[in-house]
């Protein structure tokens, strides 16, 4: 048994932050039926692609059941409605209102499903004076303050970085997935469901723990090379995070040198106002050593460091192996690999399911279950 074995979830989103809410869903046991306009979830394009099927689509879809519903067709949001009467979940990240035009919304349908639990996703919230802006990852990125405090660890840089890396995504979906669970904790005590609004704006801003105070209060300059950055080696790069005193002085006798008693480093504010010196030093020693050379040492001195590599490196690690950390899911084109959540549960599995759903795949199967003939599921479907 897995920790939501028996939880019905109705996905109506699409690209990333909501379908991965949904998937981690789906990854602890819930049925997870994904809902798609007949032209498919815009991920169903993105490659890599492998004779039409997408892997990017896959990866977040893994373990769902595929229905299409077109929402433009008044038998199609009814069945849409019954099916979310009948639900504990549902799933949204379309633009704020979408839901109510079509009748779906939480304040529609909740006298009906007084336990149903309703979570919204969007950029801004389901409210407020941006609440209608269109948003996507790389936007909340700009505007949450995210790009900027980014560059300014590169001192000198004035122009934001490009990006593609689709955080807000990823950190709003799972915020959505803790706002589930949370309500079903709630529901267990109460009977009761609720509306949950997840902003990816302000989920962005949660990542800034240390920008959020900076940004409020005077604190010393940033120094000339960022605290947390690549020192070279003979053959390559390695970030040594020097993170508390004992890793400063532990450093020092990996290196052979007194920094510790330095009086231009012995003090953290000291050594924060000369980090660039510091730096220089550092990599005067690095540099002769090769990546793995270097990663010997500081490992054996307890320094915490990792090289810089590229994701095919990283998936090669072994330490994924040992967790079970990959899963092998199969679409309509063959095989290939997704991440599993990046959790475990003593009492319970938490993997991708074993199939990503062709579009439409499931549509008379899930209409069927809730009552629904033959000739309505072709009146619905137009099929």
């Amino acid at each position: 048994m897995r920790a939501f074995t028996g939880l019905k979830v109705l996905d109506f989103t699409t690209t990333i932050a909501g379908p991965y809410c949904a998937r981690l869903l789906a990854d602890l046991g819930a049925d997870v039926i994904k809902i798609e306009a007949p032209e498919g979830d815009l991920m169903r394009s993105r490659p890599p692609l492998r004779k039409g099927a997408s892997t990017s689509f896959g990866q977040l879809n893994a373990g769902k059941r595929g229905v299409v519903l077109d929402l433009k067709r008044p038998e199609a949001v009814a069945a849409a409605r019954r099916l979310i009467t009948g639900a504990d979940v549902v799933v949204e990240n379309y633009r704020p209102g979408v839901m109510k035009r079509l009748g779906l919304d939480y304040a529609s349908v909740a006298p009906d499903a007084p336990r149903l639990i309703f979570c919204s996703i969007s950029g801004y919230g389901q409210t407020g004076p941006s609440a209608d802006k269109p948003a996507y990852a790389p936007v909340v990125h700009a505007t949450s303050g995210y790009d900027m405090a980014h560059i300014a660890y590169h001192h000198g840089r004035e122009r934001p970085d490009s990006c593609g890396i689709f955080t807000a995504d990823i950190v709003a979906g799972a915020y959505g997935f803790g706002a589930v669970s949370a309500a079903l904790a709630q529901r267990a005590a109460t009977g009761k469901g609720q509306q949950l609004d997840v902003s990816m704006f302000e989920g962005m801003l949660s990542l800034m723990t240390v920008e959020l105070q900076t940004s409020q209060f005077a604190v010393p300059p940033m120094p000339k090379r960022a605290l947390y950055g690549p020192a070279a080696t003979a053959d390559g790069y390695v970030n040594i995070a020097v993170a508390s005193e004992r890793t400063f002085q532990e450093l020092g006798r990996a290196a052979g040198q007194p920094w510790a008693t330095d009086p231009r480093f012995a003090k953290y504010l000291d050594r924060r106002a000369n980090w660039a010196e510091f730096m220089d030093e550092l990599e005067a020693w690095t540099r002769t050593l090769t990546t793995n050379e270097l990663m010997a040492v500081l490992d054996r001195h307890g320094v915490p460091a990792g090289p810089y590599r590229t994701v095919r490196e990283a998936l090669a690690d072994p330490q994924l192996e040992h967790r079970g950390s990959l899963q092998e899911v199969h679409d309509a084109a063959g095989v290939f690999k997704v991440l599993n959540p990046p959790f475990r549960m003593s009492a319970s599995e938490t993997k991708a399911g074993p199939r990503a759903p062709a579009l439409g795949e499931h549509t008379r199967e899930v209409l069927a279950a809730v009552g629904y003939g033959e000739s309505e599921i072709a009146a619905i479907t137009g099929v």
